[in-house]
């Protein structure tokens, strides 16, 4: 197994991600997203698991309705890859499998 978990330091629901591979004792990498952000391919995997850019974008952010009026799908992620606090937290990833948001259920499959 090769955990990522890509999230912001204030996020509770990446806080909680990491507590539970951490009390499985399941090694992982933390990735400080506003700071570190995405490489292209990273985003790229991430958008083909979890079924398209829409699934990631937060709505809470205050940025998140300028991504829904650009026209074309290659300016959405182009504008997420520059601003990846447009994203939900925590995107975890494991090898090509990936989710977003806090799902245990999804992750005990991967143990």
């Amino acid at each position: 197994m090769n955990i990522q978990i890509f999230g912001k330091s204030k996020c509770f629901d990446t806080k909680k991600a990491e507590r539970y591979f951490k009390e499985r004792n399941i090694k992982y990498q933390s990735v400080d997203l506003p700071r570190f952000g995405m490489s292209r391919g990273e985003l790229k995997n991430v958008v083909q698991a979890v079924g398209g850019l829409e699934k990631l974008i937060d709505e809470k952010s205050k940025d998140a309705a300028l991504i829904k009026y650009l026209a074309y799908e290659e300016d959405k992620f182009e504008k997420v890859l520059e601003d990846p606090r447009l994203l939900k937290t925590p995107i975890v990833r494991n090898g090509k499998a990936a989710t977003v948001g806090y799902c245990p259920d999804v992750w005990k499959t991967w143990e």
